[in-house]
């Protein structure tokens, strides 16, 4: 988000270092591609699965820049075809929005930013462990989840206590 101690997050894209692009669908697009290329396998043997892919809000509205939005749009379109693909083997596909998370990343640029709604990491962690002990969570497959309104269904909270308010396209 910080280049060379600017904060060059939001510039248009002609304005964007062509990195950011790349590394937005090397360690998102591609690494959830290949992550699940790995691990289908063995859900098939076992009949059962969960593929978790970590999207957000940017899919659907314009958030942050052009690089953003189309890798996260990207990850949506993939986990819906994935879930249509692996339905037959009784595998769920779902893509998952967290809130504004306290990465490191995102913490170096606290700043610029609203924490009074984000949530830690180990938030969206606990909302795949509810998803994943879910004895019917292939009704999620090919859908879109908020971390928030999962914790709100499954009845969790953040690691401080709190129960971070649940995202939507009009709020986010």
């Amino acid at each position: 988000m910080v280049e060379d101690g600017n904060f060059t997050w939001p510039k248009p894209f002609w304005e964007q270092p062509i990195w950011r692009w790349d590394a937005m669908f090397q360690a998102g697009v591609r690494a959830h591609y290949r992550a699940a290329q790995l691990v289908t396998p063995g859900m098939i043997a076992l009949g059962r699965g969960l593929i978790v892919n970590i999207s957000f809000w940017a899919a659907q509205k314009h958030l942050g820049n052009v690089a953003y939005g189309v890798s996260k749009a990207a990850t949506d379109k993939m986990t819906a075809d994935m879930a249509h693909e692996l339905r037959p083997y009784g595998i769920t596909a779902i893509s998952l929005y967290p809130g504004l998370v306290r990465t490191e990343k995102v913490m170096e640029a606290a700043q610029y930013l609203d924490l009074s709604n984000s949530e830690s990491p180990e938030f969206i962690g606990r909302a795949v462990s509810a998803l994943a002990i879910d004895g019917d969570v292939i009704r999620h497959s090919g859908k879109v989840l908020v971390a928030a309104a999962v914790a709100s269904d499954y009845g969790f909270q953040d690691i401080d206590g709190k129960s971070p308010r649940p995202l939507t396209l009009a709020n986010v």
